[in-house]
């Protein structure tokens, strides 16, 4: 998808204010549009962050305008950027896990509420809950500790935006009965350490957790700089893999393959579920595989 594409696709979300969606916008970050609030998730805005390279088209500054609240997940920097968040207004509310909002105070966020699992805000409409994740969420040795979470947000849909964890116990009972599953596929570069899940945990994850859509999320973005010509199918692999596997392990979900920039719309989904019941488990065609 173009710029030009993705600055239509911010137009676009004007058109309907009151609609609910989801925007990818590429690893873990995403537009989340329930409850008529705007909610940022673990935003990575920039080109390059360290030795990582975007191998996707930059979100434009006026799709992540008028945000209501940033959810951050963990402190891992491809999580919490905050050269990226200097980019929204210094006022907007960040939630994050508890232990992290000492992070988000010194880069100049005072408006950031810290949740533990179990713990639930109001933003606007949206009601956004904190709950478990398997994820080592320490930023570096000296820094504050901080564990991982993942969040559910429940407007008019419900949603679990799943942040990093490994497969755990009682996942599904902590999300409760979803419409969509936000699932990370993979991570950064060419292979993932402990505490993320491959395309196969996160079919798993999809079976367990039973949502209507499941979109496959951190994957195809961000990978180290000269590794892409040899390793490039990773960046376009993971949400193919995963969608094989999910036909297998969880065909009651219709799985959807968003493109960085590509929005979902929420309000169609029953119908789309009827459809797909109808007619067998339904996988999308990865766009954008040229990246």
């Amino acid at each position: 998808m173009t710029h030009g594409a993705l600055s239509r696709a911010a137009r676009a979300v004007d058109l309907h204010p009151h609609a609910e969606r989801v925007t990818w916008l590429g690893h873990a970050t995403l537009l989340l549009e329930v409850g008529g609030a705007r909610l940022l998730t673990d935003p990575l805005l920039r080109d390059r962050v360290a030795h990582l390279r975007r191998h996707a088209p930059a979100p434009p500054r006026e799709l992540t305008a008028g945000i209501d609240a940033v959810l951050i997940s963990h402190l891992h920097r491809d999580h919490l950027d905050v050269a990226s968040l200097r980019r929204l207004d210094r006022s907007v509310r960040v939630l994050v896990p508890t232990g992290a909002a000492r992070v988000l105070r010194r880069a100049g966020f005072g408006n950031t509420t810290e949740l533990a699992v179990g713990e639930e805000v109001r933003v606007g409409g949206a009601a956004v809950v904190a709950v478990p994740a398997v994820h080592d969420g320490h930023r570096h040795p000296l820094a504050p500790s901080a564990d991982a979470i993942g969040f559910v947000v429940a407007g008019a849909h419900r949603l679990y935006f799943a942040g990093d964890t490994d497969l755990f116990d009682g996942m599904a009972e902590a999300s409760g009965a979803l419409d969509v599953a936000l699932l990370p596929v993979w991570g950064w570069g060419p292979s993932l350490g402990p505490g993320h899940m491959d395309p196969l945990a996160a079919a798993r994850a999809a079976a367990l957790l039973r949502p209507r859509v499941a979109v496959p999320i951190h994957w195809g973005t961000f990978f180290p700089v000269g590794l892409a010509r040899r390793r490039g199918d990773v960046l376009v692999e993971p949400p193919r893999e995963f969608a094989r596997h999910a036909a297998e392990l969880a065909p009651g979900v219709e799985v959807r393959i968003l493109a960085a920039g590509e929005t979902m719309a929420l309000d169609g989904l029953e119908a789309a579920r009827r459809t797909a019941s109808a007619s067998g488990p339904s996988t999308l065609t990865p766009r954008g595989e040229s990246r």
